[in-house]
């Protein structure tokens, strides 16, 4: 599988990491040059400087033979757009963004985003099943 993340922090850099251990051909965009020169000494040739929002950065990343685009930058409008170009500009069959703010999560499913990761809302999950209910 083609795989394309955008957003190098910890999350893109451990999902890239796990993908290429995995077998899977992937590529990580990230905007700031010093994260790009670090995560290239740790991934190699993997990762490519760029604007994931902007589609000339995603055509060079190789989008149109792209299985799955991966948005996991701090910001939801940002995955919410690279999603969106993905998916309506490039017709990636499936497209998964990360949600910070868990009351976006309707808004990404109605724009058509495939699926999305909310740690907030996991977590909250997590607490609620580990509480005893008293009835």
């Amino acid at each position: 599988m083609f795989i394309i993340i955008a957003g190098g922090g910890k999350i893109g850099y451990y999902l890239t990491r796990e993908l290429l251990d995995k077998g899977h051909e992937t590529v990580l965009i990230e905007q700031m040059p010093r994260k790009v020169a670090a995560l290239t000494e740790k991934l190699g040739d993997v990762v490519l400087e760029g604007d994931a929002a902007d589609a000339t950065t995603l055509e060079q990343a190789g989008i149109v033979r792209a299985d799955i685009v991966i948005a996991v930058t701090g910001h939801d409008e940002d995955n919410l757009v690279i999603c969106q170009v993905a998916k309506r500009k490039f017709h990636v069959p499936q497209t998964i963004a990360r949600i910070n703010n868990p009351k976006n999560e309707r808004i990404f499913q109605r724009l058509g985003i495939d699926s999305t990761v909310s740690t907030t809302k996991l977590v909250l999950n997590a607490i609620e099943q580990g509480i005893p209910s008293h009835v």
